[in-house]
């Protein structure tokens, strides 16, 4: 079985780092970044950034090689390597799982309709779109194993407003949602527009229990998805955390909001 494309973008940014006779120092020197960070990228625990893929181009002179690959092959690959300790490890064994979305409904609870729309709206390729639509269902096999995780989900209430591949997918997702929501180990708040603007919108979050008592974060931007562990950033998480939780409704009117979206979307 081969490579994935991601672990081929790593493997050829240290194979032509070492090619040109460079320490990871040295090239953090040229690209403006410390050793630390161009040692994360190449190992996997911190996803590259266009920007960063550019600097080293220019850094190794390789006439645009990393951009490229980043374009063609990298930026669809459906599990990246730097994300794969949060898929394949963090989610699968934590106890407790806290997620906050402004902008779509979390990855677990999404049906498939749904999240073939956002894909589709992120401009993925029709040749990827099925893989990386089975790759989001079979996340969602974390909420089956036994015990399942405690899963606290607090969205802003634009989610459920946001037409997200038409009136027939957002009616299926909403009453999915309404499903999960009536289960004893799920506990889903909506934050409502009145609340206006609050911390929360600066970006989704999600923050894993794990068995030994650590906790584990994970934070989605525009150009990449990151996991940390750092207590610095996990506080700050959490605090993060207890501010849109304090935004939100409670259960019961949460559970409300949602059946009220519920009858708009299937009318």
């Amino acid at each position: 079985m081969g490579i994935s494309p991601s672990e081929y973008l790593l493997r050829e940014l240290r194979r032509r780092r070492g090619a040109a006779g460079l320490t990871q120092a040295q090239l953090g020197e040229r690209v403006f970044c410390s050793d630390s960070q161009v040692s994360a990228i190449e190992t996997g625990t911190k996803p590259p950034t266009l920007p960063y893929l550019t600097a080293v181009d220019g850094a190794l002179e390789t006439g645009g090689y990393f951009a490229t690959l980043w374009d063609e092959l990298v930026k669809g690959d459906s599990s990246p390597v730097w994300l794969r300790e949060w898929l394949r490890q963090i989610e699968q064994e934590a106890t407790a799982l806290r997620w906050y979305e402004h902008s779509f409904v979390p990855g677990l609870l999404q049906t498939e309709g749904y999240a073939r729309a956002t894909f589709r709206a992120a401009g993925t390729p029709l040749s990827q779109l099925d893989q990386r639509v089975a790759a989001r269902m079979q996340r969602q096999g974390v909420l089956d194993r036994d015990p399942s995780p405690q899963l606290f989900v607090v969205l802003d209430e634009m989610v459920l407003r946001r037409a997200c591949g038409g009136p027939d997918v957002m009616a299926e997702q909403i009453e999915h949602l309404l499903s999960f929501a009536e289960q004893p180990l799920v506990r889903l708040q909506i934050v409502p527009l009145s609340a206006g603007i609050y911390s929360g919108l600066a970006g989704a979050f999600i923050l894993a229990d794990l068995p030994d008592g650590s906790r584990a974060g994970c934070t989605d931007h525009q150009l990449e998805s990151q996991t940390t562990g750092q207590p610095d950033s996990i506080a700050r998480l959490a605090l993060v955390w207890d501010a849109v939780q304090g935004e939100a409704l409670p259960v019961g009117q949460s559970l409300d909001m949602l059946k009220e979206a519920a009858k708009i979307w299937a009318t």
